[in-house]
């Protein structure tokens, strides 16, 4: 049987101090008390032992690697929450920046559209001055060349008025007068355009001639302009039984 100072370094290899020193002491123990077939059995036990401790020691060190992946495994996540942040922040600061920049077209839009609607404003009081410029030279200039082309002799002035309607609500008619044609009374209305269109034809006779249609005995319509859009408009404005005059013939 080996001696117990060689007995007690193997200990020490394979187990801590305090397990060696407690083991060292069984062996004495036993190397007093039993047979050497006991003492053989005893040397399994403590090689089994031995086994057992070497591989708990191992499942330690699987265990300590495990733990150590899962330690690197919660930086990585560590690291990509940081870099999601980060993303998610910059998001945040292009959204808020994005808001900033629909703000201010909002406020560039609301400034165009005020300066849009005091253009139109303005347009539209130039609109009126040219239509009224053209209007006051065709009070002057209708009577004689109303007489010339058709025979129609103008009593007293044309002028602007409102005209009341049979449903009681009045009507503003840019040229009216009164005059005789062939022996008959008739009403001279007229109105006049900057630019005389097709459709302007249809809507003086839908929104001014419709609507005074029974007010008057006969209407003898008349249209002013400076320029018609096509050529044909005129043609059209005739065919329709409109006299039409030109401000140059004015």
């Amino acid at each position: 049987m080996a001696a117990l100072p060689e007995i007690k370094k193997k200990l020490q290899e394979v187990f801590p101090e305090k397990q060696a020193q407690v083991l060292l002491e069984l062996v004495d123990l036993a190397n007093e008390l039993v047979k050497a077939g006991d003492f053989a059995e005893l040397k399994q036990v403590v090689k089994e032992l031995a086994e057992a401790q070497k591989r708990t020691e191992q499942r330690i060190e699987e265990l300590a690697e495990a733990q150590k992946r899962t330690e690197q495994r919660l930086e990585e996540l560590a690291e990509a929450q940081k870099r999601t942040e980060e993303r998610v922040g910059g998001l945040e600061r292009a959204l808020q920046e994005l808001a900033e920049a629909q703000k201010r077209t909002e406020e560039e839009l609301q400034k165009l559209a005020a300066e849009h609607a005091e253009t139109r404003r303005q347009l539209g009081g130039l609109a009126m001055t040219v239509g009224y410029t053209l209007e006051n030279e065709a009070y002057k200039a209708l009577p004689a060349l109303l007489q010339q082309d058709y025979g129609l002799v103008v009593e007293g002035r044309l002028k602007r008025a409102h005209v009341l309607l049979g449903n009681g609500d009045y009507l503003e008619v840019n040229i009216l007068g009164d005059g005789t044609l062939g022996g008959r009374r008739v009403k001279v209305v007229g109105e006049s355009k900057t630019q005389l269109s097709q459709d302007d034809v249809d809507r003086f006779l839908r929104r001014k001639l419709g609507k005074l249609r029974g007010v008057f005995p006969e209407v003898f319509p008349v249209l002013v302009t400076h320029m018609t859009t096509s050529p044909e408009v005129e043609e059209y404005a005739k065919k329709k039984g409109i006299a039409v005059y030109y401000s140059y013939e004015f």
